[in-house]
């Protein structure tokens, strides 16, 4: 269990609040920069818009048309770093462009955005875009809509298919170097002394202790909340810090269906029939992920959900596209929405607002130790936290070390020749399926060796947890003994992607409470409500509303059984 009460008899030169994949980022770059930060999120590490995304780690095609140019970038070259120090959670993807004559970009517009892509990323290791001509398009795709084609582009970015474990690998990281990070730990206040922010009033969501963190005589304060940021500065202070709102969130909902009659083997990067806008249909995880929305978004942050007219949105889209999928309602297996932080612009359309961050330093609002991260993309995760310590040291007036995290593996990094790979399918294949080793290396990585571990000690952990994935039991325990994981949640919705790929994870929970009492310590009461928070989670968030009389159902069916 973690020390509280330690944690409250330090000091500390960086308080971050936000635990997502950038709040992440800054711990790790400060802690190995040699400072000593503590990284705070209310709820689990990656479970707002870090968890969210389309899962795409790209330079983002579409900001050259607002000629966004550095951030393209800025966004494929940490493509590639991420390419080379996290290959076991980023994989290069292929993603096809077709052209259609009357209801889309025109084939010149395409073809010149594909050369300037192919110019911005000339470190690239992936290989260039190709124009393909409408008999050789038909070829490859059959299953598209052939009228008024024109052909298309193929191009290559790259996929983090599990992006909430490569916010985890930056936390597990970070913390390796020195850095404190908790999770489950509400900041409620912000304590101020003339312009400076001295110590912060958080709440333990586990225990419910009230607790205070306290910053060092030269502590800054950073803001990476996300979609939170005008709550933190708002609700957070005893007087609101700034007048203005600084995030105008746009929705963005995806949906999740198995493999159809037609279905790409690559990504396709497609327009909307109705609108002209763009989205993804992408082969993820031997599933299809389908999205995304961009719509203005002023409800809930803590409770975002794909409506039923985004879901019917996405599926006649995709229907209009690939007219032999035929998807219907009944296709969806899994649904989930989230929020941009994108900065807040009066009367602007969603999709044409800057997807490039703002660093805000609070200076002009009176708190000279307080910067707020407005925006930022999964793909540049890496740089806006060097971005941000070296903004640290700037305003201390101190040279900035040299940033460690360009070239350093990610803690599960398999690199090139590595022996592990072999040695650990070698030892284990006469308990584990070969099909099961590969997923938890393609999981883990280097790190997949403590999972295995488990099984040494208990032979009994390498059962399944569900019969139609590869996930072993020995994951549960080690999300909560290696990975921060308290909730349900946590294991089937970010340690692992069981939640995902089966029936949201709802039948699973047996499984899980018998090992979590059993290996964990948990007790059958907090295993049964922990399971009931977990439907009210699922309900709350995954399941389309259309679709919850019929969970219920099951799962009461489930429970009889």
């Amino acid at each position: 269990m973690r020390n509280l009460d330690h944690v409250e008899s330090q000091t500390y030169d960086l308080i971050i609040i936000g635990g997502g994949v950038n709040g992440a980022a800054v711990a790790r770059d400060a802690a190995l920069r040699g400072l000593k930060p503590i990284l705070l999120e209310k709820s689990d590490f990656a479970s707002g818009t870090s968890s969210w995304s389309t899962r795409l780690v790209h330079g983002g095609l579409r900001y050259l048309e607002y000629f966004e140019f550095p951030l393209v970038r800025e966004s494929l070259h940490e493509r590639e770093l991420l390419l080379r120090n996290a290959p076991h959670l980023v994989n290069p993807l292929m993603l096809t462009v077709p052209v259609y004559g009357k209801r889309s970009r025109p084939y010149w517009k395409i073809w010149a955005g594909m050369i300037l892509y192919d110019i911005f990323s000339f470190d690239k290791t992936l290989l260039p875009h190709r124009m393909l001509p409408k008999q050789k398009f038909v070829q490859h795709f059959r299953g598209l809509d052939p009228e008024n084609l024109n052909g298309g582009a193929q191009y290559y970015d790259a996929q983090a298919s599990r992006a909430e474990r490569m916010c985890l690998e930056t936390v597990l990281d970070a913390d390796a170097a020195g850095a404190t990070s908790l999770n489950y730990v509400e900041v409620t206040a912000l304590h101020r002394q003339g312009d400076r922010i001295t110590h912060l009033t958080c709440r333990d969501q586990l225990t419910g202790k009230t607790l205070e963190i306290k910053g060092s005589a030269k502590a800054m304060v950073i803001n990476t909340s996300g979609p939170w940021v005008d709550r933190v500065l708002n609700d957070g202070a005893p007087d609101a810090i700034g007048k203005t709102r600084k995030i105008g969130g746009t929705k963005g909902s995806h949906i999740i269906v198995n493999r159809f009659p037609g279905a790409p083997d690559s990504a396709l990067y497609v327009e909307a029939k109705t609108d002209g806008r763009p989205f993804f249909i992408v082969p993820w995880l031997g599933m299809v992920l389908i999205g995304t929305t961009d719509l203005p978004y002023e409800g809930s942050l803590d409770r975002v959900k794909a409506d039923d007219e985004e879901i019917d949105y996405l599926l006649t889209e995709t229907n209009n596209i690939i007219p032999s999928g035929q998807l219907t309602r009944e296709s969806i297996k899994f649904t989930y929405s989230g929020v941009r932080p994108l900065p807040y612009v009066d009367k602007k359309s969603a999709g044409s607002i800057t997807r490039k961050h703002i660093l805000l330093d609070h200076r002009s609002d009176g708190v000279s130790n307080l910067i707020s991260l407005i925006g930022g993309k999964l793909t540049t995760f890496r740089h806006v936290g060097q971005e941000i310590v070296d903004l640290v040291y700037k305003k201390w007036k101190q040279p900035a070390p040299a940033c460690p995290t360009i070239h350093r593996p990610f803690p599960g990094a398999i690199l090139p020749n590595d022996p592990l790979v072999g040695e650990l399918v070698d030892r284990y294949r006469d308990r584990l399926s070969v099909e099961t080793l590969y997923h938890l290396l393609d999981s883990y990585g280097r790190l997949a060796a403590g999972v295995l571990a488990l099984i040494d000690e208990h032979p009994e952990l390498a059962a399944p947890i569900t019969p139609e994935l590869p996930d072993i039991r020995a994951q549960i325990v080690y999300g909560v003994r290696s990975e921060y994981a308290y909730h349900m949640a946590d294991i089937l919705r970010r340690r692992t992607t069981i939640a995902m790929q089966s029936c949201y994870g709802l039948q699973t929970l047996a499984v899980l409470s018998e090992v979590l009492q059993r290996y964990c310590g948990w007790s059958a009461e907090d295993c049964d409500r922990q399971a009931g928070e977990y439907r009210q989670y699922m309900e709350e968030n995954c399941i389309p509303d259309y679709a919850i009389p019929q969970s219920r159902r099951s799962q009461a069916e489930a429970v009889s059984a």
